[in-house]
């Protein structure tokens, strides 16, 4: 496996119990030895300090990591400002969104899609940055067609990005269809795939309605039968989500992606029985 780019995601813990439980959490993924772990950026802008120092908490550690960066809310002056910290903080890889309007935003700010995010990093940066751009295999919820979201991706990649990590899915087959479409597109940057584990049913179809993931029904009525059980809903989930995990390594697939929720135990066991 160790051929393949492996990373896991953060969120920027709130509270310093959170900050000291994620530094916990971490040493345990860092056994796994994952090329890099990401941290996300709240809606707006609003976590960008706790993603700033979670992501130096965990260069002091040893280890690459990639701030998000989201241009929703961001002038060109406080983007600039950002890659200047992360430049002096000696990181190497981002991931540049556009990121979740909050409710009652208005405005975009000065860059209104990811694409012209890129471009300006680019062109502040040049080649320091490893940029890593997000894809949507199910179609991003706000695109008005599956070509539209095609063309917007096409658009990220050209403008200079590295390589992409999808949002997670649950079907193999959006993925494979994606990537195809994408290499004919002329994409031949690597495609990661997005990975969430499965542990608790009401939160993942909460997530799920709010990104535009499918859940495949079979699941969702597999999950409902469990009612409140959560040591079946965990075994089932790791099951479904390290099949689907063997399924996109076999066929191609460059990479898997964690997204951890700040939680070690179902990432662990996933990659276990993937090694």
């Amino acid at each position: 496996m160790s051929s393949h780019n492996f990373s896991i995601e953060f969120f920027p813990p709130k509270t310093p119990e959170g900050a000291e439980k994620l530094r916990v959490t971490r040493a345990k993924l860092a056994e796994l030895q994952p090329k890099y772990f990401s941290v996300t950026f709240g809606a707006g802008g609003t976590t960008q300090q706790g993603t700033l120092d979670t992501v130096v908490d965990i260069r002091k550690e040893g280890y690459a990591a990639a701030p998000h960066l989201s241009c929703v809310g961001g002038t060109r002056d406080s983007i600039r400002d950002i890659l200047k910290q992360y430049q002096a903080h000696d990181i190497h890889r981002l991931v540049a969104l556009r990121g979740d309007l909050p409710s009652g935003y208005g405005a975009a700010g000065e860059f209104r899609y990811a694409n012209e995010l890129v471009e300006f990093i680019r062109a502040e940066t040049g080649d320091w940055f490893h940029i890593e751009v997000a894809a949507y295999p199910e179609m991003h919820p706000q695109a008005r067609s599956p070509q539209d979201d095609l063309q917007n991706f096409v658009r990220k990649m050209n403008a200079g990005a590295n390589a992409a990590i999808t949002q997670y899915f649950y079907n193999a087959d959006a993925y494979f269809q994606f990537v195809e479409l994408a290499q004919k597109a002329g994409v031949a940057a690597p495609i990661v795939a997005g990975i969430m584990p499965i542990t608790n049913s009401s939160q993942l179809i909460r997530f799920s309605e709010m990104c535009g993931a499918e859940i495949p029904r079979w699941v969702r009525l597999k999950l409902a039968s469990f009612g409140d059980d959560s040591a079946s809903i965990k075994a089932f989930g790791l099951d479904v989500v390290t099949q689907l995990c063997e399924r996109l390594l076999a066929g191609g697939a460059p990479g898997l992606h964690f997204y951890s929720l700040n939680q070690a135990a179902a990432t662990t066991a996933i990659w276990q029985r993937l090694v």
